[in-house]
């Protein structure tokens, strides 16, 4: 990933971090890497731990410094008062990545102008540990080139896909970016039910974390659908099947649940972003 120069991440969080370890794990220099992180001890762990340029506010910067890359990765609560300072950058030639959830690209076209290259992306969780999944929108100002150097970036971290319909981000929200949270909370309704069949809660626990950790592995490195593994667990009359009757009952099994699950995420996305 060398050549991309310089890079500029705004707020040194989990995800941030989480994006910025990616990057210099495929190479890139640190000192192409410009991150403003007002919080005096996220900024020492970020100098210690990546050894990249960090300043505590957009006038620490140099006087001279025009990135070709900027990230803003602050809260959404907060996002209105940060943007506004790094307008200054939004000549076209910089494009600004925002994975700040119910941020539009409208929201950060009226803070920098019009003219400004904006992509809104939305990663989840597992980007921490590199496996990832990103779902990204680009306005009408964005080049070919930028999209690619975005999709580099964030594929740094995980897959990555994209969609021309911003509106689709909700539904991204409410699967992928939601989606970890359901996953955790799989794991403790299995360590539960094993509390439930009579197991030791630590080793219910044990259990429930490594059969969703490995089968997630599993999933990873296999050729096959999920469908086809689910088949190859399940002996007819068998004890998975038994399982699985309850799961997949009509109606009210667990794609139903799902489903509105996701749903109900995707609802709460729209409402946030007004």
């Amino acid at each position: 990933m060398s050549g991309v120069r310089p890079l500029l991440v705004v707020g040194g969080g989990k995800m941030g971090s989480a994006l910025l370890a990616g990057w210099l794990d495929r190479g890139m220099a640190r000192q192409d890497v410009h991150v403003v992180e007002p919080n005096p001890e996220g900024a020492e762990t970020l100098r210690r731990d990546f050894g990249v340029n960090v300043v505590a506010g957009a006038g620490d910067l140099p006087a001279e410094f025009d990135p070709q890359f900027v990230m803003f990765a602050v809260k959404p609560q907060v996002m209105d008062q940060v943007v506004p300072a790094y307008a200054r950058f939004a000549d076209g030639d910089t494009v600004f990545l925002s994975i700040a959830a119910g941020k539009t690209i409208r929201f950060f076209e009226s803070l920098l102008g019009e003219g400004a290259a904006v992509v809104r992306a939305m990663p989840n969780m597992p980007t921490a540990v590199g496996r990832g999944a990103t779902v990204a929108v680009a306005n009408g100002r964005v080049t070919d080139a930028q999209a690619q150097l975005c999709h580099k970036l964030l594929e740094a971290v995980g897959i990555v896909h994209w969609v021309e319909n911003e509106d689709l981000i909700h539904a991204v929200t409410g699967l992928s970016g939601s989606g970890p949270a359901y996953v955790f909370h799989l794991v403790e309704a299995l360590a539960q039910a094993g509390r439930a069949a009579g197991l030791p809660g630590d080793m219910a626990d044990a259990l429930a974390r490594a059969t969703v950790a490995g089968s997630g592995e599993l999933l990873q490195q296999s050729s096959e659908t999920p469908e086809v593994l689910r088949r190859n667990v399940t002996s007819p009359g068998g004890t998975t099947a038994a399982g699985l009757a309850v799961l997949m009952a009509e109606p009210g099994g667990l794609t139903d649940l799902v489903t509105r699950t996701v749903a109900a995420a995707t609802r709460r996305s729209k409402e946030l972003a007004g």
